[in-house]
């Protein structure tokens, strides 16, 4: 009848049956495994290489503005030392980006290739500087002579480069970009051949 007060004996006979079909529910997990006490509750234990990488990103990874300036330090410098070494090596991976592409690499092989008037600049100025300098009227007109002979050649040798090496380059590598590789090439046979950067990787006379 209704009011009549539900007996206790029932109340826990249906307690009890509702916590058997929850754990006939529950997944079954494999007591035998291990579990990482770090890891959360309710999922595998991770493996140990997952768990060491993790534990690294975690350590690696800056907490304040402070931890986060010195790791950007830290990246910049590991970076300009490995282009650095890119830089003699000639390894494509850490070269700046200016030095990077087949196009810039065929450009370095072309001026290495041979001898540039240019790269004799520098200690040929030197010799017309001294004799400029000296009193003597004869030398000083050898001196304005040869400037102006050196100047000459340079501008030739120059035009012939910036020909042939466009010509090679629309041969070789015809569906890649040219551009700037005339002036970059230029520009490093302007450079004594020891202090090019990145180092020369063919030998003169050898075909780049």
């Amino acid at each position: 009848m209704p009011g009549d007060p539900v007996p206790l004996g029932f109340v826990f006979r249906s307690r009890a049956k509702e916590e058997k079909a929850l754990a006939d529910k529950a997944p079954v997990t494999d007591s035998k495994q291990p579990r990482d006490p770090q890891a959360p509750k309710g999922r595998p234990t991770p493996k140990r290489s997952e768990a060491q990488s993790q534990r690294r990103s975690v350590a690696s990874t800056p907490t304040n503005r402070k931890e986060a300036a010195k790791q950007q330090r830290e990246d910049r410098r590991r970076a300009l030392a490995k282009q650095r070494e890119a830089l003699a090596s000639g390894d494509e991976r850490y070269l700046p980006a200016r030095d990077k592409g087949p196009v810039r690499k065929y450009a370095r092989h072309f001026v290495d290739s041979r001898f540039c008037v240019a790269e004799f600049f520098l200690p040929m100025a030197v010799v017309i500087l001294v004799l400029s300098m000296v009193q003597i009227p004869q030398l000083q007109n050898i001196a304005l002579l040869l400037w102006l002979f050196v100047i000459v050649m340079i501008v030739v040798d120059s035009i012939g480069i910036a020909i042939r090496l466009k010509r090679q380059l629309n041969e070789r590598l015809p569906d890649e970009s040219k551009r700037g590789a005339v002036a970059y090439a230029l520009m490093r046979s302007l450079q004594m051949r020891r202090l090019r950067l990145p180092k020369p990787q063919v030998k003169r006379g050898e075909r780049p």
